[in-house]
């Protein structure tokens, strides 16, 4: 990988600054208007956008250990071996997260028949994204950001909200506005992808400082306490292995990366999962090599 230690905003490339532009907040697009499908689901639903990808390494899914999660406009999926199963009901999944315990939360928009109110809020599943219960601010909240971490969540409505149960809230002042964001599983150090730079706060939120990047980032995840994974807005994966303080970039571009999540293996390899260019991939050495699973 090449190495990265010099700030140089990339406004150009794939997406530029309009993957932090007022479309943001904006809701999917409906079924009818959608493009063409990635995917299907083994019960035939068209997966018209994936929201967020991650392994559920704390329960497995439900399914096998590291069961792959997809949220989608469609709901949540499971990726394991190539197939594709759906879970629990449609749900349009705008924000999601894996709390540090193994319980999925999530934001957006209900499917007909759930009975969920419109937004959802924050709502939770404790049994691996089969049933869901609103938590808070249930007609009120539509987080398309999200995070958990060991201090509570946070999750981005429009304004940056954090909780320590997922029930009450306070709202916190951030200098930009996120796109994305992320906490570290032991610190609790939260990361926000901004128009702006990547914001940093040690404090949950209290104090922000902008981290010395490559290129400004659309998303952003930890994969353990050190090693951050970036989406450079001209498709490069940036790896950071000390925190933020230096980084590298995949030797080529990716693609446009829409999703990413990142974890350790049970080998200790760096595992990033994303969805570029309507594919879904994998890979451990940041990004120079890639395996499709989808």
């Amino acid at each position: 990988m090449n190495p990265l230690t010099r700030r140089t905003l990339v406004l150009g490339g794939l997406g530029g600054l309009g993957l932090f532009g007022t479309g943001a907040l904006a809701a999917c697009t409906s079924p009818a208007q959608a493009p063409t499908p990635t995917a299907a689901g083994s019960a035939g639903t068209a997966i018209t956008h994936v929201h967020a990808i991650t392994r559920d390494t704390v329960t497995g899914g439900g399914v096998g250990a590291g069961t792959i999660l997809l949220a989608t406009h469609e709901g949540l999926f499971h990726l394991q071996d190539g197939e594709l199963t759906q879970v629990g009901p449609v749900v349009d999944l705008m924000g999601f997260t894996v709390t540090p315990e193994g319980r999925y939360l999530a934001s957006g928009h209900p499917g007909p028949g759930t009975g969920l109110p419109e937004p959802v809020g924050l709502i939770e599943s404790t049994d691996q994204g089969e049933t869901w219960q609103v938590l808070s601010r249930g007609g009120e909240s539509d987080f398309h950001a999200l995070a958990a971490g060991p201090t509570g969540v946070l999750g981005f409505d429009g304004q940056l909200r954090v909780s320590s149960n997922g029930r009450t809230w306070d709202t916190i002042e951030i200098p930009s506005a996120p796109a994305a964001l992320a906490t570290n599983p032991s610190a609790g150090i939260i990361l926000a992808t901004t128009q702006d730079g990547v914001l940093r706060s040690a404090d949950n939120g209290a104090t922000w400082e902008t981290l010395d990047t490559p290129q400004l980032m659309s998303l952003i995840a930890w994969a353990d306490e050190e090693t951050i994974i970036g989406a450079g807005i001209d498709g490069h994966l940036l790896t950071s292995t000390d925190a933020g303080e230096t980084w590298t970039s995949s030797d080529q571009p990716i693609g446009e990366i829409t999703a990413l999540g990142a974890s350790t293996t049970a080998d200790g390899e760096i595992e990033a999962l994303m969805v570029a260019d309507s594919t879904v991939l994998r890979t451990t050495d940041g990004g120079n090599t890639t395996e499709q699973l989808l």
